[in-house]
């Protein structure tokens, strides 16, 4: 079998060493290179400053840097006809517009959340809202760690954009009420977000009725869950064509 070789961008965040622990154990990936401006090494493989510095050419990049190297991560792929698999969050709706467009020359894979289980729950969620329709009030929690910066999450949001989408996009998102002295309107879905301590994170889609809720969770204990999850996207994204793929795609091949 031959190996699908992986450049993790990033490679000395939390996150590289992740994916990098998740690679090790199998035998139909391995990581070639890592790029991270803090370039020690951990394991066998070298670690550039730059993606321009990097001698090998992979056969997938795998980014969980910052949003800011967007562009140069896009560059590089482009300029060398590598697969990209995007697990960064807090890009704007310029940096998307960018990704789409260098899909149709490479494959892209991006997704908010490279969790298996928060996947699930998105289906789980259009499930839920096309049978209770406009019957019952959504609201979304999310829960995440001190330190993370973007609120609401990129996953509460694709979770609100997966709902939304089964409602013909007749909904709009509500993300602070304490300035509003009113009652909520039927069609908006509710969103919060919760930062503190060490959580890695936790999702909660409310479905409120009337006497009675349902209420749709995802909670992950580590942040291997996102490491396995962009290692699995890596490997099917190496055998693809140009494109735009996220986590549907993949699941169908499961």
């Amino acid at each position: 079998m031959e190996q699908v070789k992986i450049l993790i961008s990033g490679a000395n965040g939390k996150m590289g060493h992740a994916v990098a622990a998740a690679v090790s154990g199998r035998e139909d990936c391995k990581v070639s290179a890592g790029v991270d401006l803090y370039t020690k090494q951990y394991a066998d493989f070298p670690i550039f400053e730059k993606l321009s510095d990097v001698t090998e050419k992979p056969d997938v990049v795998i980014d969980f840097s910052n949003p800011a190297i967007l562009d140069d991560l896009l560059d590089y792929c482009l300029v060398n006809g590598v697969p990209c698999v995007l697990a960064t969050t807090g890009y704007s709706e310029e940096q998307i517009a960018k990704i789409r467009k260098a899909s149709a020359s490479i494959p892209v894979f991006f997704s908010f959340n490279m969790s298996l289980g928060i996947n699930l729950l998105v289906q789980l969620a259009k499930k839920a809202v096309s049978i209770l329709g406009g019957q019952f009030d959504i609201e979304i929690v999310e829960k995440h760690h001190n330190q993370k910066i973007d609120a609401p999450s990129g996953t509460a949001i694709m979770l609100a954009d997966a709902i939304n989408g089964e409602l013909n996009n007749e909904y709009h998102y509500v993300y602070d009420r304490h300035s509003q002295r009113q009652k909520r309107e039927p069609k908006e879905i509710g969103m919060h977000a919760i930062r503190g301590g060490t959580i890695v994170g936790e999702h909660d889609i409310i479905f409120a009725g009337h006497d009675e809720v349902i209420t749709l969770s995802h909670s992950a204990a580590s942040k291997e869950v996102f490491a396995v999850g962009a290692v699995n996207a890596a490997v099917f994204l190496a055998k693809q064509d140009a494109g735009m793929y996220d986590m549907s795609q993949l699941m169908e091949q499961a």
